[in-house]
């Protein structure tokens, strides 16, 4: 099938990413918006497979042999900190997500409503950080600030957000610049590319172009094995974008092979365009955590409290609304470890 074919076969319904012009027009207000203009909105509103077949963590002075999702701190419920009685002083939290991550954080454009809220896993899990430690009406207790991939560890060190609910890996090299709470879902990097392509997995990716987000972990293991070996050399890993729909975007005008991202993210855009498949198992194991500032220890351990409680009662709810469509319904393989705490 030629590029623009299956372009044209993308467009049906939500199945082309909410049609192309929706997808375009969000990937231009990501592309070309500074991070301080974007948008802020008030509140309201199956990867399949045997499994992930190795481990991989990015390395950091400061992480040495420990696995980077263990690095986070004991929960608690105290608020007397100087991070959170700002955030109380000010009456809401600001969050940094996503608004085109289907299923995760993203506005349906065939919502009923006269304004398409923001929804989605992602988006839950913030809702509910908020309720907890702001309180109060739900539909003004916290503010979205769409956010880039590429800019997610900027807006927590500038201010710009108090926290980071997006699909975001915790790594160790990460850490050196944010803190995370501890894991909130398991995920993995798979490939996705053309139902009609040879490729089937991330060891048939020699002679392919590939496109990953810029600051993704994705890109940082391609990368890595590539420096290693483990990826040939012929495989072109140059094609970055600032946001990672923008891969798919790329895909479906033929402009590269494949996208690697997290297994979750690309389950989510299977569904969204039928004319893209999920490749393979995924090859590492990542997990998702809530980025924050690096000395916000008391905002840290508020939200690891929040996450206790959430993994009981709250978690599998908001995955099964969003998630089972595509992961399929056994939550048991994306719920986050045991927390283990430094």
């Amino acid at each position: 099938m030629s590029a623009a074919r299956r372009l044209r076969a993308g467009l049906k319904g939500w199945g082309g990413v909410g049609a192309m012009g929706v997808t375009c027009a969000l990937t231009a207000v990501f592309t070309l918006l500074p991070l301080r203009d974007a948008p802020l909105v008030e509140g309201g509103a199956a990867t399949g497979g045997q499994g992930p077949t190795r481990v991989t963590y990015a390395k950091a002075d400061d992480c040495e042999d420990a696995d980077a999702w263990k690095q986070s701190l004991e929960p608690s419920s105290d608020e007397s900190g100087t991070t959170i009685a700002d955030i109380k002083k000010k009456g809401y939290l600001t969050v940094g997500v996503d608004q085109n991550s289907y299923r995760w954080g993203y506005r349906d454009p065939n919502s009923e409503s006269d304004k398409a809220e923001l929804e989605g896993f992602d988006i839950d899990l913030a809702h509910r950080i908020a309720d907890e430690i702001v309180g109060g009406d739900s539909t003004h207790n916290i503010r979205f600030k769409a956010v880039p991939t590429n800019q997610r560890i900027p807006a927590i060190q500038n201010g710009q957000v108090d926290m980071v609910v997006r699909t975001m890996t915790i790594s160790c090299k990460r850490l050196e610049e944010v803190a995370f709470s501890a894991p909130y879902f398991t995920t993995g990097q798979q490939v996705l590319a053309p139902r009609s392509s040879t490729i089937d997995g991330y060891d048939s990716l020699a002679k392919t172009k590939i496109c990953t987000a810029s600051g993704s972990t994705a890109l940082e293991t391609l990368r890595d094995d590539q420096k290693k070996g483990d990826l040939p050399s012929s495989a072109d890993i140059s094609t970055t974008v600032p946001n990672q729909l923008d891969c798919l975007v790329r895909l479906q005008l033929g402009e590269v092979d494949a996208v690697v991202t997290d297994g979750a993210l690309a389950a989510s855009q299977a569904a969204q365009d039928p004319t893209v498949d999920l490749k393979g198992d995924p090859f590492t194991t990542e997990y998702y955590g809530v980025a924050m500032k690096k000395d916000a220890e008391d905002l840290v351990r508020r939200v690891n409290q929040v996450l206790e409680d959430y993994r009981d009662s709250g978690w599998e709810q908001s995955y099964d609304k969003w998630l089972a469509p595509t992961l399929g319904e056994d939550a048991a393989k994306s719920r986050p470890p045991t927390p283990d705490y430094r």
